[in-house]
Parts: structure tokens; sequence; C-alpha cells
């Protein structure tokens, strides 16, 4: 059996990004709600942005550019403790957003072999053994290669830590109870953020973004809302740490916080896989977890 949970063995959770800055983006006040009630969390980044962009005039500045991997490892650092997590690198590149018809480079991310970088991932899961996984779903969550790919290796590792598959020989196997999508920042948000604030007479800043959204929203079904309206303060300081990436006048930092309360006070989830019983819809990731004995066989 895996150890029961007590409160010398915590739960844990795992959360699975592309780059630095999509935890913070992406369910980063879950992240910290959990963290605060003694959750372990560990962050996962697969690369290290390397081949990312300065997106905030304000740091698109000499220097910047030049030193943009050891600046996004030092902006992940400053988020982790925000939102008072682990955080690990998985260790491969960055492979940029290629053009319509421009070819992958080479040793990236999204053209390493799946075995190999599951097998990483799994080593990690059987040392870390978290009872819950977070990544994207298949679509990546937008059409970047590196955030598809984090998928597909993240749903490879998760199963195979629990059969000794990849890497037998890195450590015991570990058999997650629970994998969740993440599904942060879905047009049905960003429409319900518009329509509250242009219902209050406010500027909502949406307008362009829904503009750029496909109406077909392809998003899983929410299956899962986690309360955590009070720790949007720190997922807005976590985001606000990856300077390079997030501009503090633009786009998604522009919404009324009060009214994003709210209008939509959770962050929400699409349950992949669960190896405990459970009843849907769900308000905590945790459950079918939280009850003495539930943690699965490994």
């Amino acid at each position: 059996m895996n150890p029961r949970i007590t409160p010398e063995r915590p739960l844990r959770l795992m959360s699975v990004h592309a780059h630095p800055d999509d935890e913070s983006s992406k369910g980063a006040a879950t992240l910290a709600k959990y963290a605060a009630e003694g959750v372990d969390v560990l962050v996962v980044t697969c690369t290290g942005g390397e081949r990312g962009d300065v997106l905030n005039p304000a740091m698109d500045r000499p220097g910047v550019r030049e030193n943009l991997p050891e600046i996004r490892r030092a902006e992940m650092a400053a988020a982790r403790e925000i939102l008072g997590v682990r955080h690990r690198f998985l260790g491969f590149v960055d492979s940029g957003l290629p053009a319509n018809g421009e070819p992958l480079p080479e040793g990236c991310f999204a053209r390493t072999p799946l075995d190999e970088a599951a097998g990483r991932l799994a080593a990690l899961i059987r040392e870390f053994r978290p009872h819950v996984v977070v990544t994207y779903d298949e679509t990546g969550g937008y059409p970047h290669p590196d955030h598809v790919r984090t998928h597909e290796v993240t749903v490879a590792a998760f199963d195979a830590a629990g059969d000794g598959g990849f890497s037998p020989e890195s450590g015991e196997p570990w058999r997650p109870a629970k994998l969740y999508y993440q599904g942060a920042l879905s047009r049905a948000w960003f429409q319900a953020m518009h329509d509250a604030m242009t219902g209050r007479g406010l500027d909502s800043g949406m307008g362009a973004v829904l503009a750029e959204l496909p109406t077909d929203d392809a998003a899983p079904e929410c299956t899962t809302r986690v309360p955590c309206a009070e720790y949007f303060e720190v997922r807005d300081r976590a985001l606000l740490a990856h300077a390079t990436q997030v501009d503090p006048h633009s786009g998604f930092m522009l919404h009324d916080r009060d009214v994003e309360r709210e209008v939509w006070p959770t962050e929400d989830y699409h349950l992949a896989r669960s190896h405990v019983e459970i009843t849907l819809p769900e308000d905590d990731l945790f459950t079918g977890l939280r009850r003495r004995g539930a943690v699965p066989d490994r």
C-alpha cells in the first residue's frame, strides 16, 4: 500500500507546465490555497522558456533578450516563493512557436522522443509521490507545441509511474490517484468577465481577447471548481514576478479583481482519471482522498 495520509505525510499535488509563467497564469490561486493549507505542492516546468519573447515593453531593453534564460529562471524562483510551493525544471529546451510550415528546432522539447521525456517525469513522480497531478488537456490549452507535448508527456508518465514503465530502476512505482486538466482562461471566463464589467459600466479590456478566441470552445467539460478567490492577489503577485512575460498594463491584468471575485471565484478543472471513488461535480482536487485509507494501491 502507499502510505496513508497523515499530518506527517501530507497530501501532495504536482502541477506540470510547459514554461516559466504558465504556473502563475493557470491555476496559481489553487496552488497557493493548497500550499497555505499544508498540501505539499510541486510545480514542474518542462522547459526553461529559452525561446520565449519579451512581452512586457518595460522589459524590452538591452541585456534582457541576451540573458533571457537566466532571467526567466530568476522570475520562476520569485514566483515559486510567492506561491509557497516547491519547483523543479524538467530540463528540456523551449521549442518556441514556429510560423506555419516552419520546422521545430533540433533538440527542442516538442521533438524529444515521448519515452525519454515521459520517463524523466515518471521518475520525478516516483520521487515526489503526488496524490494528484494537474496538467493541460490534449489541445495544450492553446496550440503551442510545448503545451501539447506537456499533455502527452504527463499522461504517459501518470500511467507509467505506477507500473514501473520507462525506467523501473528510477525509484519504486507510485500511482497517483487523480489526473486533472486545467480549465484556466476559457472563452467562458473571458465572456463572463467582459459581460460583468460592461454591465457595471467598467472598461473590460476583454473585447480584443474575445475577438481572437475561437467561438467553438474546445475545452473539456468542467468537473471541478475550486473556490480560491482569497488567493487571487497571491496569483497576481506571482504572475507579475514573470516581468518579461507579463505587461501589468494590458490583457489579463486589467480586469477588476472585485468583479472577478464576485462573478468567478473559482479555478476550474476537468477530472481526466481517478483511481478513487468520487461524485461529480467536485469543489476540491482531493475529493475522495481526504477520507482515511482512501489512498490507492501502488
